[in-house]
């Protein structure tokens, strides 16, 4: 995890404009050479800002005993760590889930155009008490964050559904419409 890494050297992205989360673009790249100097580049894809750090062999490095104390309690703690990473991964499915509904719903153009606006705002609801609950528990458990999560399929899944049906039902059936999707636990191959 994070808390456990070692700082060896720290630089700002600058000048990154306000975009809807997971738009901006950032590559970061780490360069190591021959005589163990590090070098950090990061830019933001959408603007061409870019900033880098150069970590010389000496700055904040560890020493190879601290190097084999960390190895140890990284073996000694992978257990923990295990159930820390599912944890932060079922909080950021549910928080990915929601906050792409959300932008999903604001497009006029996409989904947000092509909802009733009975069923939009019934996902509407759902994505803000979701986000809510997220916000006031961060230490949620797996369970609850799952729990959370499917709540919000079970609102969200039947009005897809409606949605494709009525794409296919008053549509031409082009090529480029999609099936709805099967109910939970069957599809075709389990006739």
């Amino acid at each position: 995890m994070t808390k456990d890494n070692h700082v060896l050297g720290k630089f700002d992205l600058t000048g990154i404009p306000p975009a809807p989360r997971g738009v901006p673009q950032i590559e970061v790249t780490f360069e190591i050479d021959v005589n163990g100097i590090l070098k950090v580049t990061a830019e933001d894809k959408g603007t061409g800002n870019k900033n880098n750090i150069v970590i010389n062999s000496n700055t904040n490095r560890l020493s190879p005993e601290d190097i084999d104390r960390m190895i140890k309690d990284s073996e000694k703690f992978a257990d923990e760590d295990k159930k820390v990473k599912e944890r932060v991964d079922a909080k950021n499915e549910l928080e990915s889930y929601a906050y792409s509904l959300k932008t999903q719903l604001s497009d006029k153009e996409k989904l947000g155009g092509k909802l009733s606006s009975d069923d939009k705002e019934k996902i509407e609801k759902a994505v803000e008490e979701q986000i809510k609950w997220l916000e006031s528990n961060p230490a949620a458990e797996v369970d609850e964050l799952k729990e959370h999560k499917k709540e919000l399929e079970e609102i969200v899944t039947p009005i897809m559904t409606k949605l494709y049906g009525q794409a296919g039902a008053g549509g031409a059936g082009g090529a480029g419409d999609a099936p709805p999707p099967p109910p939970h636990g069957h599809d075709d191959d389990s006739l």
